[in-house]
């Protein structure tokens, strides 16, 4: 009998599969690839919110859990795709260095915001006003730490490439039976696809879909990572990952001539010089509108178990939300409550009533 059954493989899923598998726990990954938004993410991870000048929530705690966790992930596969690179804030006014220094004298952005102002001169941008460093800064590539955890996982025999369809969930005192197969529990790592599952779909997971663009500009020149409206995060070999839009409504992964407008707008804001667009993607983010993950327990079925909602942030909270949730199932450790989807009771007191003939 396995201890758990992970049903999906984007950040979510592979950051709980591998927390379980350092604790000698045996897995079974499953998924059919129909969510893509970990895949196409920017992968960015920074501690501030740097339009409101906010502190991300448990941001300190989160960057430590994560260095160790990246690390440990190289180490294993013997590949890189944490690459630490400052993130520079495009000042376009003496107001708005003001409002950086304003903000870095609180004493929660402090650690993540340097007083010392960045006047280089990067190569196709203008910058008359300089730059502000985020401090504790870079990026995973996503596509590669996911492609290369599920080869990991096929070599291992722990993936089953297919769809997953809870109506062969059965319930016994073990824990569940779904098909052939017996586990203790089941993580339910879906992002948006939260919303085909019976046994969560009453939870207000809210997707946000987000497009992206790969560009290619030969006369721009940078080794750290432009963020204003938008972020310019340098691949090598002239490209560049720029991104990313917010639209509530679209629920769909497809590019958009809307996206692709407002994308090249916002570059041109930035950067002074040419560039072509390579290639241009979208995806859906599994956000939730309290700004929360929804992490915990079915409210009957204690079997099983939701790790969703990382939103904008997976890179940085998949790490310690999966770790959450495993010392949840395994040691009784409560759940922060801004997390717990115990917070959604009443919502789903209300789902029971309205299904009732």
């Amino acid at each position: 009998m396995l201890d758990y059954i992970i049903v999906g493989s984007g950040l979510a899923g592979i950051s709980f599969a591998e927390i379980a598998l350092k604790n000698n726990k045996s897995i079974l990954m499953i998924d059919d690839k129909s969510q893509i938004s970990s895949r196409v993410a920017g992968g960015l991870y920074n501690p501030v919110v740097l339009k409101r000048f906010s502190e991300v929530w448990k941001a300190q705690e989160q960057l430590v859990l994560m260095d160790d966790f990246y690390n440990e992930i190289e180490a294993k596969l013997k590949t890189q795709f944490n690459f630490k690179m400052p993130i520079l804030r495009k000042f376009f006014s003496i107001e708005e260095q003001n409002n950086w220094f304003a903000a870095s004298d609180k004493r929660n952005l402090a650690p993540f915001l340097s007083t010392k102002l960045i006047s280089t001169k990067y190569r196709g941008i203008d910058s008359p006003y300089d730059y502000g460093e985020v401090l504790h800064t870079g990026y995973v590539d996503t596509a590669l730490l996911l492609d290369t955890y599920k080869e990991y996982l096929l070599r291992n025999n722990l993936l089953l490439e297919e769809s997953f369809d809870s109506s062969y969930i059965e319930f016994f005192d073990f824990g569940i039976q779904y098909k052939d197969i017996q586990a203790r529990h089941i993580i339910f790592a879906e992002g948006f696809g939260l919303h085909k599952n019976p046994f969560f779909n009453y939870l207000p997971l809210d997707g946000t879909k987000g497009e992206l663009f790969v560009i290619k500009a030969p006369d721009l020149n940078l080794d750290v990572i432009i963020n204003t409206s938008v972020f310019i995060l340098p691949m090598g070999n002239d490209l560049f990952k720029v991104g990313a839009t917010y639209n509530w409504q679209d629920k769909t992964d497809l590019p958009t001539e809307e996206g692709k407008r407002e994308l090249t707008d916002r570059i041109k804001e930035i950067i002074i010089c040419d560039f072509e667009i390579v290639k241009h993607f979208g995806g859906v983010r599994p956000t939730v509108k309290d700004r929360r993950p929804l992490i915990g327990t079915h409210h009957e079925h204690k079997s099983l178990h939701i790790l969703n909602g990382l939103g904008t942030r997976g890179v940085m909270l998949g790490p310690a939300m999966a770790k959450a949730l495993y010392d949840n199932i395994e040691s009784d450790i409560a759940l922060d409550r801004e997390i717990d989807i115990q917070r959604f009771h009443k919502r789903y007191l209300k789902t029971l009533i309205s299904d009732r003939p």
